[in-house]
């Protein structure tokens, strides 16, 4: 959840440092739960938007309260944590209790708006036909490990500028990358 709170709108490796030093000045959710807010804003100021300090106390809070320190393993009862969404919720359930669970962020409605051909446009992640393949594919013994693959794919490989199709080890089963191939065929006829 710290993570993910972190991560909003904000690359990875500018969050790395910043977590790390979370974690040690916070080690745990008793920790978090008591803390002072100016201390939180002290250690995420370089992150950004300052408005996330408050959500990093509240969910402790709220999780210590409410479920003795642990995070429940439900997407409603997660959701009602302050500032978990259905995103965060599904990262949650995913990862730490490899519930398979559609999780979906704009990286991982790009690979599969792509690799099944959709065409969507605008914002494609909450597109029903995304969500739907999404509780598809993350219906896996893994769902975390899957997740952590197809976001370091997204990264690397399914770039939303510039994608690296030549390198990319799915392109004879992306739908994009085979229209992209057909239409440079009919642009050389």
């Amino acid at each position: 959840m710290i993570v993910e709170f972190m991560l909003h709108r904000t690359r990875a490796d500018q969050v790395v440092p910043v977590y790390t030093q979370f974690l040690q000045k916070y080690p745990n959710i008793y920790s978090l739960a008591e803390a002072d807010p100016s201390d939180i804003r002290e250690v995420t100021e370089h992150l950004g938007l300052h408005w996330r300090s408050g959500h990093f106390i509240g969910a402790a809070k709220y999780v210590v309260e409410h479920y003795q320190g642990i995070f429940p393993d439900s997407e409603s009862r997660l959701q009602a944590i302050p500032g978990v969404g259905e995103y965060v919720s599904g990262v949650i359930l995913t990862v730490c209790y490899k519930i398979p669970h559609r999780v979906v962020d704009a990286n991982i409605a790009r690979f599969i708006n792509r690799f099944f051909g959709l065409h969507l446009t605008g914002e494609i992640r909450r597109k029903k036909e995304v969500r739907d393949l999404a509780d598809t594919l993350f219906d896996v013994d893994e769902p975390g490990k899957l997740l952590f693959a197809i976001l370091d794919f997204s990264a690397a490989i399914c770039r939303s500028r510039n994608p690296l199709h030549l390198e990319c080890p799915l392109r004879e089963k992306c739908k994009y990358y085979r229209e992209k191939q057909l239409s440079a065929a009919d642009v050389g006829d």
